[in-house]
């Protein structure tokens, strides 16, 4: 049937709607024109093309830590949408557990923003996010994660890596953070996306140079702990890019029809709490 019609959950895209809510004075970027992507026009997407849910990412562009946007649309999403949100990081139990209450099942931790100098503090948070069953996404570049996993296996908290962890592509396989990741693989309560292959990829759709990276994580990972993720509304990004061959290309990536359903829907219902009951 191929990913275009088969049920699916996005588990990484973005809101911007700087008309209902605008972007913080101390926004460092700004997105604007098609980068702009507001929540009906979420809504719209997932209608032309069959997503039943969307794991949706509080920008550090635009909102930062404001994440009345995000809350706003999941409220108004009748069980369509959750989110990652981002916090200060001194955030204590109960601002973590009224974000829990309005739909945010994880708190995001993108060091390619802030550098890891920025989180070096964290293990409180990760310990309170732990005690609450919230997980930590972690976006990384190069070989960022290597400084930042000692402090991710110091805590119990489940982790979940952005866009492949966003290798440098002129490194060989066994580069340092590409071996972070591995070994980040044998933790039991670890996952990663496999999206945003155009922030990392020297060549243009259908970056074919990443493919042996991402088959490289299904390795390691296992689809038990692969999801898949749009990028929608895709910021930054350097030419157009276009829902439709976007699924077009998981279908060549993973031609197996029994490893596009856990990819894009078992595991992602597993991991974040989506019910498969919507598949009825």
């Amino acid at each position: 049937m191929g990913a275009l019609a088969e049920p699916k959950i996005d588990c990484h895209n973005h809101i911007f709607d700087p008309e209902r809510y605008p972007y913080s004075a101390e926004a460092r970027y700004r997105p604007a024109g098609q980068e702009i992507g507001t929540e009906a026009q979420m809504h719209r997407l997932c209608d032309a093309y069959q997503v039943r849910h969307c794991l949706v990412v509080q920008p550090n562009s635009g909102y930062g830590p404001d994440n009345r946007c995000l809350l706003d649309a999941i409220a108004r999403s009748r069980g369509r949408f959750k989110g990652i949100a981002v916090v200060a990081n001194d955030a204590g139990l109960g601002e973590l557990r009224d974000l829990q209450a309005q739909g945010i099942i994880g708190i995001a931790f993108n060091a390619t923003y802030h550098g890891t100098e920025h989180y070096q503090d964290i293990g409180p948070l990760l310990t309170r996010m732990s005690a609450l069953g919230l997980l930590a996404q972690v976006q990384v570049e190069g070989d960022q994660l290597v400084e930042l996993l000692p402090l991710l296996d110091r805590s119990d908290a489940a982790i979940v890596i952005d866009h492949c962890g966003r290798p440098d592509m002129t490194q060989r396989l066994d580069a340092p953070g590409r071996r972070a990741l591995h070994r980040l693989a044998r933790r039991e309560h670890s996952a990663i996306k496999l999206s945003g292959h155009y922030k990392f990829s020297r060549e243009p759709f259908p970056h074919r140079d990443v493919w042996p990276v991402i088959h490289d994580l299904v390795a390691h990972f296992g689809f038990d702990r692969c999801v898949w993720g749009s990028d929608w509304p895709f910021l930054r990004a350097k030419e157009r890019i276009d829902y439709g061959p976007l699924l077009q290309l998981v279908d060549l990536l993973y031609p197996n029809a029994d490893d596009r359903r856990k990819l894009l829907w078992d595991t992602p219902c597993r991991l974040f709490g989506f019910s498969p009951e919507t598949l009825r």
